[in-house]
């Protein structure tokens, strides 16, 4: 996490896909947001750019980022579930 730069209050490894079963993860990554009450209130990719390019990601819209400024502000997210990218998960 540290050599990633990964600031992160808390992580999970799922090794088992329990948990990415019951969220129905089918990419990695596929991004999902869970508000303090438990309730998930965004899930899907973390951007609008299904690239491998570095230099794509500075345009890019942060789904992520939009859903958790939105729901910090106290505002429903405006768009709760995008389409993931990237590799299938198997499980």
């Amino acid at each position: 996490m540290a050599d990633e730069k990964a600031f992160s209050t808390a992580f999970l490894l799922d090794s088992d896909g329990k948990v990415g079963r019951l969220y129905g993860a089918k990419t990695t990554p596929h991004m999902f947001v869970i508000n303090p009450d438990g309730v998930l209130i965004y899930q899907g990719a973390i951007d609008d750019r299904p690239s491998t390019d570095k230099s794509d990601i500075k345009g890019a819209t942060n789904y992520v980022e939009a859903a958790l400024s939105q729901a910090m502000a106290g505002k429903k997210v405006s768009n709760p579930t995008t389409t993931p990218y990237g590799c299938s998960v198997k499980y």
